[in-house]
């Protein structure tokens, strides 16, 4: 358990003491997926769905997703965020969309966390606001994609 460093010696859950960590940049980034009928891809790029324009919503999501992590994620700290990108991409040969999002701060912790509820939190609206035509929807592929800073180094996924 030793590696494990969100239980303590006793193996309860704790947050980790990040007082005597160096202030470094922190950045994260993450990416999910989520696959729809064509109609239903259509009805986002032309707006044709009730509850609004689906991307800019889920835009927003992200962000609060981002900034709310610490609400839900019973260890994570609350970190000062300095900056949060969102992009959407057009998945065509399995019809879809990609989110990403870098989260970025520095602090003296990780800001993968923030990343990767951002993308959940973005998926999760899209869905909501399309269920109405395609309730079949799926959500995969949620993971960090890279991160930089702090003393364990960075991270790059391979593909």
């Amino acid at each position: 358990m030793s590696d494990l460093t969100h239980f303590d010696k006793a193996g309860r859950g704790r947050m980790v003491d990040v007082s005597d960590k160096e202030v470094t940049t922190r950045i994260a980034v993450a990416s999910g997926e989520i696959h729809m009928l064509q109609s239903t891809l259509e009805h986002i790029q032309q707006g044709k769905l009730k509850k609004g324009d689906v991307l800019a919503i889920a835009d927003v999501a992200a962000i609060m997703g981002a900034k709310k992590t610490p609400d839900f994620i019973p260890m994570c700290h609350p970190l000062m965020l300095s900056g949060i990108d969102v992009s959407f991409s057009e998945l065509t040969e399995t019809c879809g969309l990609k989110v990403q999002v870098s989260v970025k701060c520095k602090g003296k912790t990780g800001v993968e966390m923030e990343a990767l509820t951002a993308v959940s939190a973005a998926l999760l609206t899209i869905y909501d606001m399309c269920k109405a035509v395609d309730k079949g929807m799926t959500l995969t592929n949620i993971c960090l994609d890279k991160k930089t800073g702090g003393k364990s180094g960075d991270f790059i996924r391979k593909t």
